[in-house]
């Protein structure tokens, strides 16, 4: 009944409670940060990129409503594969969100930009 545990991360055996998993806080976290490194790698990397995103958005439009083109939008930094959330209109406009700023693709290369207000 006494099976010998070891330290799920350096192996070390483990002495003290019965559901010890770990010898100390080091090795703990170690695991853990090995554990989520790669999710949690690529959900940094995309909240990094809705944060420009969303920066540019705030930047072009300081006034709340304004025209702008697609140009100055990549020129910037802009990554048009990420948003929030969208938004339908009735008449069938879908409007994209990074967080309250918006964008609607109009004629050509051009956009419209929102702010949406607090509700």
């Amino acid at each position: 009944m006494n099976e010998e545990r070891n330290c799920l991360d350096c192996g070390e055996p483990l002495r003290g409670r019965a559901d010890k998993k770990f010898c100390n806080d080091l090795c703990r976290n170690n695991y853990n940060n090995q554990l989520n490194s790669s999710s949690y790698n690529l959900v940094r990397n995309i909240n990094n990129i809705l944060k420009r995103n969303r920066r540019i958005l705030e930047e072009l439009n300081p006034g709340g409503k304004t025209k702008t083109t697609r140009k100055k939008l990549v020129s910037k930094g802009f990554d048009f594969e990420y948003h929030t959330h969208s938004y339908q209109t009735l008449n069938g406009k879908t409007y994209h969100f990074c967080y309250e700023y918006g964008y609607l693709p109009l004629e050509g290369e051009e956009f419209l930009l929102v702010k949406r207000e607090n509700e």
